[in-house]
């Protein structure tokens, strides 16, 4: 009894299914998704082509601004004012009305000890800093020196 339910159910899926309409609309669908797949492949392969050709565009700019800097470099080395400072430096020669001044080398420590010596303000303190601002004592203090 089973197997003539089974076989009945069957005959009535491919009758209900299996017809020419239906048949016609696979094809269809199979059709258009067949055109889909093959429009996003042809999507991505001209992306990844895109992508090397801005890479090739990119390379080649920038072959060009080498280019045409170390064509002004070359300009600038063939220049009368270049070759003067080389020659002036190799061999250590002035122009006239030029001295050459020679100072003895200093060092940080030399520095920074001439710079806070010069410096004869005391700074206060971050806390004293915000006792003024908060309590009004830097005007009063800045009114006190003006007086005085």
């Amino acid at each position: 009894m089973k197997y003539k339910d089974i076989s009945t159910q069957l005959r009535h899926f491919k009758h209900r299914f299996w017809n020419s309409q239906n048949l016609v609309l696979l094809i269809g669908l199979f059709i258009a998704l067949s055109f889909i797949w093959g429009s996003l492949e042809t999507m991505q392969a001209n992306y990844a082509r895109q992508r090397e050709i801005d890479l090739k565009q990119r390379q080649l700019e920038l072959a060009t601004l080498q280019r045409d800097n170390l064509s002004l470099e070359r300009r600038y080395y063939q220049t009368a004012e270049y070759q003067e400072l080389k020659a002036r430096e190799a061999l250590g020669l002035v122009q006239p009305g030029e001295h050459v001044l020679i100072l003895p080398p200093s060092s940080a420590d030399e520095d920074s000890q001439t710079r806070s010596g010069l410096s004869g303000v005391v700074e206060p303190s971050n806390f004293e800093q915000w006792v003024n601002f908060l309590f009004g004592g830097h005007h009063r203090r800045i009114t006190s020196e003006e007086a005085s």
